[in-house]
């Protein structure tokens, strides 16, 4: 007795001889793992001429499969208690290799095939699912049936000879599969990978899972993105492999300087003035702006905050002006292989008024980083008076940056 019993409802039963020639489904056939049964509905048509559509109530283009012939084919079939039955429509759910692995669990799949411009709608009530293999129409459903009997006969062991092959291929995990190479190793100019060439299982193994990732992040995030990654081993959140190929990070900065009285005020390289003479107290010249940029930028990639690249007990960055420190940090960040793509900021201040100074603020900021006026984002806001901005013991800043991979 096979491990699976197909049985395929369909006007047309020998779109299915092709799999008595198709390699391993025809292994499965012959070692008698699957069997395939065709019903075919002309058998079960109405009058003479056995018919099996009908033109649709209320008008239309198109026949439509009466519910009579469908229903006939499907009681003949002798059931078994452990058994589901497809219908084969571009209304139904679209299926994946999760769903070949489910349905395999059962010893018996009635697969019903509509055809022309669809089945009745009663039809529908004999499903336990309706199935699609995409999001689009072809003429009948006899393609998609074969699709799903070659997906599931071959995750029945025995039909591959090789059982292993199973284990990395595309769509068993959230990953699309690796890149294959054989003999020759260099063919019209094409060299196979040295890795793969090394001996070096170890290394031959990371390289593939790094391959797996990148050709995923490539040509299908939508399988990263879905909501079972989260739950795969390995993968609790986003791993170092995943790091290494982000492609875009984002970073937050945030700085607060005390307003003081004998300081200078510099926001953004300009120099402002307020009502109060008060200015921001610091080790540098206190650029909340330009600090919390540059917090924003090193955050982004986990490489810490301003003070430790420029250590407040550090004489040789007192009084610095901060537009030369925010240009070292660009160049780090560039060095790191990252390009900047936008700034979004907003200074906190009770006074004094920024609007007429935010066009200089943000040409000065544009020069140092190479970015783009538009792409610089740069408002104030009070705090209503309340907190230290408030009370205007001090301004603060808070920062956003987008970086892209070069």
């Amino acid at each position: 007795m096979s491990n699976i019993c197909f049985d395929v409802i369909s006007l047309f039963p020998k779109s299915f001889q092709v799999l008595n020639d198709m390699g391993v489904i025809s292994r499965a056939i012959k070692k008698k793992l699957i069997s395939i049964n065709t019903c075919d509905l002309r058998n079960y048509g109405e009058g003479s001429y056995k018919q099996v559509d009908d033109l649709p109530y209320g008008g239309g283009a198109g026949m439509v499969l009466k519910p009579e012939p469908i229903y006939k084919a499907y009681e003949s079939i002798k059931k078994s208690k452990n058994k589901r039955t497809l219908l084969m429509s571009p209304q139904g759910q679209v299926i994946n290799q999760k769903d070949f692995v489910r349905w395999s669990s059962y010893d018996q799949l009635i697969i019903i095939c509509g055809q022309y411009e669809g089945f009745d709608e009663r039809v529908r009530l004999l499903a336990d699912e309706e199935v699609s293999i995409g999001d689009y129409v072809l003429t009948g459903g006899e393609i998609p049936a074969l699709t799903i009997i070659n997906g599931i006969s071959r995750l029945i062991p025995g039909t591959l000879g090789d059982p292993d092959s199973l284990i990395d291929e595309s769509h068993n995990s959230c990953y699309l599969e690796y890149p294959h190479y054989t003999r020759p190793s260099s063919f019209r100019g094409m060299n196979v990978p040295s890795i793969l060439l090394s001996g070096d299982h170890i290394q031959i193994k990371k390289w593939r899972n790094e391959q797996k990732i990148r050709r995923t992040l490539e040509r299908r995030k939508d399988l990263i993105s879905a909501e079972d990654f989260k739950n795969l081993p390995g993968s609790k959140r986003i791993n170092k492999e995943h790091n290494n190929l982000m492609r875009f990070r984002i970073g937050n900065g945030y700085d607060i300087h005390r307003l003081k009285k004998g300081r200078d005020l510099i926001i953004g390289g300009v120099k402002l003035e307020h009502p109060n003479n008060l200015g921001l107290d610091g080790h540098s010249d206190a650029d909340v702006l330009s600090h919390s940029i540059m917090d924003a930028l090193l955050g982004a990639l986990s490489l810490g905050d301003i003070g430790k690249y420029f250590p407040p007990n550090d004489d040789k960055w007192k009084n610095a002006d901060s537009l030369i420190l925010l240009s070292k940090v660009v160049e780090l960040i560039k060095d790191k292989g990252w390009l900047i793509n936008n700034i979004d900021s907003v200074i906190v201040a009770e006074r004094p008024k920024f609007l007429p100074h935010i066009d200089s603020m943000k040409d000065n900021i544009s020069k140092v980083i190479g970015l783009e006026k538009d792409l610089i984002g740069i408002k104030a806001t009070t705090n209503e008076t309340l907190g230290p901005e408030g009370r205007e013991e001090g301004i603060s800043c808070h920062s956003v940056v987008l970086l892209e991979k070069e």
